[in-house]
């Protein structure tokens, strides 16, 4: 047995900053592209729900039941992605053109914070912010005169989110990364994935992937096989590869065997995931379009 101690050197520990901010818009649930977002000021987490409704019996208070919790919050910022538009409400008939009050598009977000100490300030670690299902709320935009003390204007925008489903758990709206509990190698793979590589572009795992690329001695890496295809009679031919799942882009329908691209001049999507223990390796590709000639 030994006793508590308090305020040892090095277990200071503190976070502040916000950095690395990325858009992700998902195409039926998968969260395959994925846009940088420059000058993000804040991000502030507004969980709300887990509230008690006492129940009485006997004469005393018998127990609590708590109600589901919500995750939302808001998004402030300097700028956003051209891509953000269409999440808040803004569609663009022509370049340069945007016509608002329009359906607001899910996406998905990713952003940084610092974990620091008192012996080496925020060089100690970082925290990766995932959340998923995200819809932006009408926001006030607040357009003032240039005047002898100038201040850039920021944006804001609060939003709400639909939980995605977890294996094995309650289906959840975010997941945090603590990279100071992490193997390095692991969380490299995984931000090879959110922040795309020089042969892949940036996506946004689902829950269960990223589960399954932290498994304490290292997830399995796969490489997806391009399937193969005909133009001439459009048939696309899913290969067989463990640990890969591949899926249509417009239902989101897993795929085996062969597709067929019905019409001349129709295109299909087809996306490759990794199955739950296994991550896909950052050099490998995951989406593929295919045109019947």
């Amino acid at each position: 047995m030994t006793a508590l101690v308090w305020d040892q050197v090095g277990e200071r520990l503190y976070e502040t900053g916000v950095d690395h901010g990325v858009l992700y818009l998902p195409t039926d649930g998968i969260y395959d592209e994925g846009v940088a977002w420059n000058g993000l000021v804040t991000v502030t987490e507004s969980p709300s729900g887990a509230e008690p409704t006492p129940l009485f019996a006997d004469n005393i208070k018998y127990l609590n039941l708590i109600s589901r919790e919500d995750f939302g919050g808001t998004i402030e910022a300097f700028t956003y992605p051209d891509e953000f538009a269409q999440c808040d409400g803004s569609a663009t008939p022509q370049p340069g053109i945007a016509v608002g009050q329009q359906p607001r598009r899910q996406f998905g977000l990713c952003y940084r914070t610092m974990v620091g100490n008192d012996e080496i300030a925020t060089n100690f670690g970082y925290k990766l912010h995932l959340v998923y299902g995200a819809t932006a709320a009408a926001s006030e935009k607040a357009y003032g005169t240039v005047n002898d003390t100038p201040e850039a204007i920021t944006f804001s925008w609060d939003f709400s989110t639909v939980p995605v489903a977890v294996t094995g758990m309650k289906p959840s709206a975010t997941i945090v990364i603590d990279s100071t509990k992490v193997d390095p190698a692991e969380l490299a793979t995984l931000e090879g994935v959110l922040y795309g590589t020089g042969g892949t572009d940036a996506r946004l795992p689902l829950p269960d992937e990223v589960v399954g690329m932290f498994t304490g001695g290292g997830a399995t890496a796969v490489t997806a096989t391009t399937p193969g295809f005909t133009a001439a009679t459009g048939a696309i031919v899913i290969p067989t590869v463990t640990g890969v799942r591949y899926r249509r882009a417009d239902t989101g329908a897993v795929v085996t065997g062969t597709v067929t691209i019905p019409v001349s001049g129709q295109t299909l999507v087809i996306n490759a995931e990794a199955l739950p223990t296994y991550v896909l390796a950052p050099t490998s590709d995951d989406d593929w379009s295919f045109t019947r000639s």
